[in-house]
């Protein structure tokens, strides 16, 4: 497996940004409730996607000194007629773009994760990025009935993106030592340890040898179920099953 370049997620960023607005231009009722965040309708949820995009866009060209997420005060309003609504969308996709075009990669830049593997750089940024859209996108196209499995060249990446962003830390692990293998359908796998020095990951080869729990899937699926947006049991596992039970519960730093 190879981290994908930096113009691969600026192109990955804009193509999953196109089928989220696709989604949202088919939608049959923009009120609809998002089965995968309750609290939200579809309305909602594009709000939250431009608006985010939009405040992407200013923390990245706002450079490393920022010291938290940039709102920027120049955002159009957020318009209720459709064509309007997904013109929106894309200037806000646009304007992330722009920020990120031509910015060197390892630039740093203001980043919430500050206990993990990722670094606080644009590429991390932009990795980031590529995930938020991809499941959004998700969640709208289940919302009007037709749900598409996430682009295997993003799930795989985001697979590793999630563990090193959202699971590694140093905070201690309150339970006994134990190794987590992930493996996708795709071919790459991940190991993850547990202990009092918290969680680290690594990309591991097809030996599985000393893991308490190895849970298998493809890269999609794996991906969702991380965000809660399908059922564990899409994962087969084999191996000691509270290990994964003990890691949804834990929260790090609590």
């Amino acid at each position: 497996m190879t981290t994908l370049e930096f113009p691969d997620l600026l192109r990955l960023i804009d193509e999953r940004s196109v089928a989220f607005r696709a989604a949202i231009a088919a939608a049959p009722d923009l009120d609809a409730q998002v089965p995968t965040c309750p609290d939200w309708t579809l309305r909602d949820l594009a709000q939250h996607i431009g608006m985010g995009r939009f405040a992407w866009g200013a923390t990245v060209a706002a450079g490393p000194g920022a010291t938290g997420k940039v709102v920027p005060d120049d955002v159009p309003e957020m318009p209720r007629d459709r064509e309007e609504l997904v013109a929106w969308l894309a200037a806000a996709a646009q304007s992330l773009l722009d920020a990120l075009e031509g910015v060197d990669p390892e630039r740093g830049c203001w980043a919430p994760w500050t206990d993990s593997q990722s670094p606080s750089t644009c590429r991390a940024v932009a990795r980031h990025q590529v995930q938020e859209i991809a499941v959004h996108t998700y969640d709208a196209q289940l919302t009007i009935g037709a749900p598409e499995p996430l682009p295997s060249e993003v799930a795989v990446d985001g697979v590793e993106e999630f563990l090193f962003t959202c699971v590694a830390t140093t905070y201690a692990w309150p339970h006994e030592p134990a190794v987590l293998d992930y493996v996708v359908t795709e071919g790459p796998s991940w190991r993850m340890r547990f202990d009092g020095a918290g969680a680290d990951v690594d990309r591991w080869p097809d030996e599985h040898t000393g893991a308490d729990l190895v849970g298998r899937a493809t890269a999609s699926d794996l991906v969702l179920s991380f965000y809660a947006r399908v059922p564990l049991d899409r994962l087969t596992l084999d191996g000691d099953a509270k290990v994964l039970d003990r890691l949804v519960d834990w929260e790090p730093g609590a």
